[in-house]
């Protein structure tokens, strides 16, 4: 079914290989399809069913004890879509097996622990798809850009990183962790359109502009955390995200073949349903108070 839209898979076209340089990466490329806008958000509705299913069988076979769930890591610049893609991808999801955490700054409370405590409290439970709008990855990547941590700090986090990783992957966790790339070009004009829109200057922060003017530190910074941390177990993708539609469509085409991988099953029911559907039926001859 997705062949009309997709001329291959984007996860392979997509997903981190050895030599990978995000330089070469043209933030405005749609690998993959030759479609444009209005077939892509026709394809986002159209697979919005397949990874319903896919989410719901994962959670069903949770009830009867099975460990597996998902963790999807969204890091990228300022305005590059992370807030969309929960809204257009996560958002057709079913809500009781989807757990969202955008990570802000850091509380007094978590400050007071190493950097990983408070991302070990919100992984997933079994049978659950979690989302992680930001993560640890911050602490590698501003942390690293402006200094906040020393060299060395830095070095030790991305061990703990893989160690954290592969720890939670053996205990039943499959991780996908996307970078939505955009322009620096992209980027202003998504800052501009929010200042220029008075419904969107909640949305905007002057901050935002601070963090750009360091943009060649920046890509440097993913470009390293990409390298020092992608494994087979907890690949990176790095999705072009100038074209909006093209950057949700597949990271809804990454996610749902990353789920499909876990071949999630609708569990046998303990009972026996011929039995129970007669009580039912029975049950239709009761007399129920008024």
């Amino acid at each position: 079914m997705t062949q009309a839209f997709w001329t291959d898979e984007v996860g392979e076209l997509l997903r981190v290989r050895p030599g990978f340089q995000l330089s070469e990466v043209d933030p405005s490329a749609t690998p993959g399809t030759d479609a444009r806008k209005r077939e892509g958000y026709q394809e986002l509705e159209r697979a919005a069913q397949e990874l319903r299913v896919l989410q719901e069988k994962l959670f069903a076979q949770s009830r009867l004890g099975a460990k597996d769930r998902l963790l999807v890591v969204l890091q990228a610049m300022d305005a590059a879509g992370k807030g969309g893609i929960v809204n257009h991808v996560f958002g057709q999801t079913e809500p009781y097996g989807l757990a969202l955490t955008a990570f802000k700054s850091p509380s007094a409370e978590e400050r007071a622990h190493d950097f990983l405590w408070r991302v070990e409290r919100r992984v997933p439970e079994p049978g659950v798809i979690g989302v992680f709008d930001r993560s640890h990855y911050e602490d590698v990547l501003i942390q690293k850009v402006r200094g906040f941590a020393p060299p060395e700090e830095i070095e030790r986090r991305y061990g703990a990183i893989n160690e954290f990783e592969s720890r939670i992957t053996a205990e039943g966790v499959r991780i996908v962790k996307i970078m939505l790339h955009i322009s620096p070009e992209e980027q202003a004009e998504r800052l501009i359109s929010r200042l220029d829109d008075p419904e969107k200057h909640w949305k905007y922060n002057p901050g935002d502009v601070d963090e750009r003017l360091h943009w060649p530190a920046y890509m440097e910074a993913f470009q390293t955390a990409i390298e020092r941390t992608h494994s087979e177990t907890a690949p990176w993708y790095v999705v072009p995200a100038n074209a909006k539609w093209y950057a949700r469509v597949a990271v809804q085409r990454i996610v749902t073949a990353e789920l499909a991988k876990l071949s999630p099953h609708w569990p046998e029911p303990e009972f026996d349903v011929a039995a129970e559907r007669q009580r039912v039926v029975d049950s239709l001859d009761m007399h129920w108070p008024a």
